[in-house]
Formats: structure tokens, sequence, C-alpha cells
């Protein structure tokens, strides 16, 4: 995954400029970014406060270790479903 330019919280600054007044083209060119991540950060971030997105990307976290540990409890289940299934 690539890496990002700007933290969470510089995103919703940015995104609250808009807020403000300033055109999308002017934040934009202003940061460097295309309108295609403005408003892909807008539909994610949108309305959130920095706590918000803080809080956020706790959850996505968390729930990618809880996919993970499913993921590898659903493997050893099947090995001994496999194992004790097989006739000796």
């Amino acid at each position: 995954m690539k890496a990002n330019r700007f933290t969470e919280s510089q995103i919703v600054a940015i995104l609250k400029q808009q807020d403000s007044g300033q055109t999308v083209a002017q934040i934009t060119r202003e940061h460097g970014i295309s309108e295609a991540t403005f408003y892909n950060w807008r539909a994610k971030y949108g309305g959130m406060q920095v706590s918000e997105v803080k809080r956020l990307k706790e959850l996505e976290e968390e729930n990618r270790r809880l996919k993970k540990m499913y993921a590898e409890l659903s493997l050893q289940n099947e090995i001994i479903k496999e194992v004790l299934g097989k006739k000796w």
C-alpha cells in the first residue's frame, strides 16, 4: 500500500478549507493533490473531527486483527476436522 503524504488530521484540515469558502480547485492546487483524491477523502472523512478519525483508524486496526484471528482459528478447525475424520 502506498504511504500517504498527509496524516488524518491534515486531511481533515484540508477538507475544512472548503467549508471556509475556498473552491476545490484552489485547495487541490495549494496542496498538490488531484480532485479525485480530494473527493475520495471527502467521502471517507467528510464531516469528521480529528478524534473521530483516530477512533476510525483504531477500529479498522482492531477489525484487521480480529479477521486474522478468525482466519487462523478457522484453519485450525478445518485441520482438526480433517484429522478426526480420517479412518485409522
